[in-house]
């Protein structure tokens, strides 16, 4: 697009942009594909160009989010003596079938994910942007992978478990040890120095090691995990290690 004067405002360019956009958009529609990057060239007077581009978690055609994404890197650019002309393309692209739109006029929840990754990889780079996906298997440690956020397809549900899992806490971390832990659970101890005092206790529930991988983690053998509510207000997921009579901390619920 070719300008009768040259422009210069972060707003000015946005309208070119959006003037742009939807053309595009409604090639891509025709074609069933969605844009996985963009670039934007920004012809300045002085013969010089510039190469705005984004990148998407996922295949997109709408021009409004679209337009979002670019906002942060047009603020960036120097214009210059000013912009003459702008083009617009679509280098990268992926079959998009149409999608059902809602009537309250909102974006779905993986619309508004894939927004979010898409803000974040181009900030930081997508190789930095993970997810975890869930895993099948009863190890706290292995119920989850690590995974691509940008253009991963959604996580396959895990088989169904044996039997009915207790829950889990929101967050897991590496076990904790615990001092001053006696009885099965401890009626108090200490961890992460402060004294706890147990309020309420839920288990044994006892998950063995698998066997088939080696893990030193789980060298003291099976676990008994409790999930211990305490008097100063945490609730904890505490599990003893029969082999070594060693109590430990590996998680926190809400």
């Amino acid at each position: 697009m070719s300008l009768p004067e040259p422009i210069g405002r972060h707003a000015d360019v946005m309208a070119g942009l959006a003037r742009l956009l939807d053309p595009l958009c409604a090639q891509l529609v025709a074609r069933g594909m969605g844009a996985r990057r963009l670039q934007l060239d920004l012809h300045r007077v002085d013969h010089s160009t510039l190469h705005v581009q984004i990148g998407l978690a996922r295949p997109m055609r709408d021009p409004a989010r679209i337009a979002a994404l670019f906002s942060a890197k047009v603020a960036e650019v120097d214009a210059g003596f000013g912009i003459e002309a702008l083009r617009l393309s679509a280098p990268v692209t992926e079959p998009l079938a149409p999608e059902q739109i809602t009537t309250q006029g909102g974006s779905p929840a993986r619309d508004d994910m894939a927004d979010l990754i898409s803000r974040l990889g181009n900030r930081i780079g997508f190789e930095g942007v993970q997810r975890l996906h869930p895993a099948p298997s009863l190890t706290p440690e292995r119920t989850f992978r690590l995974a691509p956020a940008a253009g991963a397809p959604d996580p396959d549900p895990c088989p169904v478990p044996p039997r009915p899992v207790p829950p889990r806490p929101i967050a897991i971390f590496p076990p904790e040890p615990v001092l001053g832990a006696f009885g099965h659970p401890p009626a108090s101890f200490r961890w992460r120095r402060t004294r706890y005092t147990t309020l309420r206790a839920t288990g044994p529930e006892r998950i063995a090691p698998e066997w088939w991988l080696e893990d030193p983690a789980w060298q003291g053998g099976l676990r008994n995990y409790w999930r211990i509510e305490t008097a100063e207000g945490p609730r904890l997921w505490m599990f003893h290690t029969p082999r070594r009579d060693h109590w430990s901390v590996q998680g926190e619920f809400a």
